[in-house]
């Protein structure tokens, strides 16, 4: 059960501060759906907070904008905002892509994009794709001086389950990442049902053909749900980058996934759906980049 003594709607990071700075051990909300659940019986158990901040209407946090190739993207942006945002749509459609697997219409519209990171859930749906689009997250944090903002690698921000470096008193304000108008895109997840998944495996695809033939120019995967934190597959990806996307290359580019899975239940199971999302994920980028590439006969491509 969750009870709180005050709830403030902070309009500007100003109040926001204010309030935090009135309640020390307040939690920040945005969208907070997934407040509920930390706090049922079996996770943090019965929790009373001396304040619930929302940061959710600070239009600084729900922003979007584009500077040259970088997008930046406000921290309580809505998951579904990521399927109707113009500047989303043309310079992040891998975005799109993973929204429409993100559990249903109302939540996605609470939902931010902020929250699923400060999260940090082993298999939240955003983080692969964000990863492949080299994220960084902007922190902000108040002192005598002002409000002062600090930036670090998505990669490098969150550290376990549950677990991130932001600090006491410090907001997720802005995720800042790459614009991939050209490149094409595939999002893969599995779960165990149909529907509201949680994902068993996900992962996220990002290719880009070189001007002047059928190599690639760039290529970038991203895995989650798999070991406690997501990453990026390096090897997979410098094996394939500059060469020509074969599908014997593209088998053995994925097979170097399998090795990726840290979960400690259906190993097998992941280590198989893992490689056979990466082969699949890379044809269907490639497809949209307007090269068709035949997928090898299905085996067993893991011992």
């Amino acid at each position: 059960m969750l009870t709180f003594d005050r709830y403030v709607t902070a309009a500007t990071l100003d109040e926001a501060f204010d309030a935090l700075d009135a309640s020390p051990g307040a939690r920040l909300v945005a969208g907070a759906t997934d407040l509920l659940p930390w706090a049922r019986e079996g996770r943090a158990g019965d929790v009373h907070l001396p304040a619930l901040v929302d940061v959710g209407a600070i239009p600084a946090l729900t922003d979007v904008t584009a500077d040259g190739g970088v997008l930046r993207i406000g921290a309580a942006t809505s998951i579904a905002a990521c399927e109707r945002h113009p500047l989303l749509l043309r310079d992040a459609g891998l975005l799109a892509r993973c929204a429409v697997w993100f559990a249903d219409d109302q939540i996605r519209e609470q939902a931010t994009l902020g929250g699923n990171l400060v999260n940090a859930s082993p298999a939240g749906d955003t983080l692969p794709a964000l990863l492949a689009m080299n994220a960084q997250v902007v922190l902000a944090r108040r002192d005598g001086a002002g409000i002062r903002e600090r930036a670090m690698p998505l990669a490098d921000f969150i550290t376990g389950p549950g677990r991130t470096r932001l600090g006491a008193n410090e907001i997720l304000v802005r995720i800042d990442c790459d614009a991939v108008p050209g490149h094409g895109g595939a999002f893969e997840k599995v779960g165990h049902r149909r529907s509201l998944v949680i994902s068993t495996v996900c992962l996220a695809v990002l290719a880009r053909l070189a001007p002047a033939g059928g190599t690639l120019a760039d290529v970038r995967i991203a895995i989650g749900a798999v070991g406690p934190v997501p990453e990026r597959l390096g090897d997979a990806e410098a094996a394939l980058r500059g060469q020509r996307p074969t599908p014997a290359a593209i088998r053995e580019a994925a097979v170097l996934a399998a090795d990726r899975v840290r979960s400690r239940s259906r190993q097998e199971y992941r280590r198989e759906v893992l490689v056979n999302f990466v082969e699949r994920g890379l044809v269907a980028a490639l497809e949209q980049c307007g090269l068709a590439v035949q997928r090898l006969p299905q085996e067993i491509v893991h011992a």
